[in-house]
């Protein structure tokens, strides 16, 4: 039997293995599943990421599949209908973030840009990697940022927004010592 050397981040609970093992530094380039994780980023933000994969599919349910056309249309009714959820972060700042996030994605979209595209550019269209070790942001991160808050993102700051560019691998911060920093690696490639 082989031992997979993983980052040791993950530990041993099954769930944040697979997540690790599967989905994070794993490039992603379509702009509603970007949003999507954007949006659960900032649900993170003041918690555990485990926290989130175990809410993960209830927040889905909740928010229609992270459809932004469907999120950007609630209402105070949905409002609501998702701070008396108990299977997900019932934080009223939160909610209307990822709601005003729905309509800000819809006003890119409408305006001719890829949301995808556009996040990308801040890494050049490509993952960095090799990026020190134990970062908390970047000057990508920082800028991308910044970027996200002028068109009216909340819950996006330098370290929620470098999470993000982790998780969809605009950063393959995979130590090379895991057996994913290889693979991650190759799927960035030119």
């Amino acid at each position: 039997m082989t031992l997979l050397h993983r980052c040791a981040w993950c530990g041993t609970d099954p769930l944040y293995v697979t997540y690790h093992d599967t989905e994070w530094g794993v490039p992603e380039y379509d702009a509603r599943a970007l949003w999507e994780k954007l949006a659960l980023d900032g649900f993170q933000a003041g918690l555990a990421w485990i926290t989130i994969l175990r809410k993960r599919e209830s927040l889905r349910a909740a928010f229609d599949g992270f459809d932004p056309e469907k999120v950007a249309r609630y209402g105070d009714a949905d409002r609501a209908r998702l701070l008396a959820d108990p299977g997900i972060i019932r934080s009223r700042a939160k909610i209307d973030s990822t709601i005003r996030g729905a309509q800000v994605w819809l006003d890119i979209r409408e305006a001719g840009e890829d949301f995808s595209a556009w996040l990308w550019s801040f890494v050049d269209g490509r993952p960095i990697q090799d990026s020190p070790l134990g970062l908390s942001q970047s000057d990508a991160s920082v800028s991308m940022a910044k970027a996200l808050k002028s068109r009216g993102f909340n819950f996006c700051g330098p370290v929620i927004v470098y999470a993000f560019m982790q998780a969809t691998g605009m950063v393959n911060d995979h130590v090379p010592s895991c057996f994913r920093c290889d693979e991650v690696r190759a799927m960035g490639a030119p």
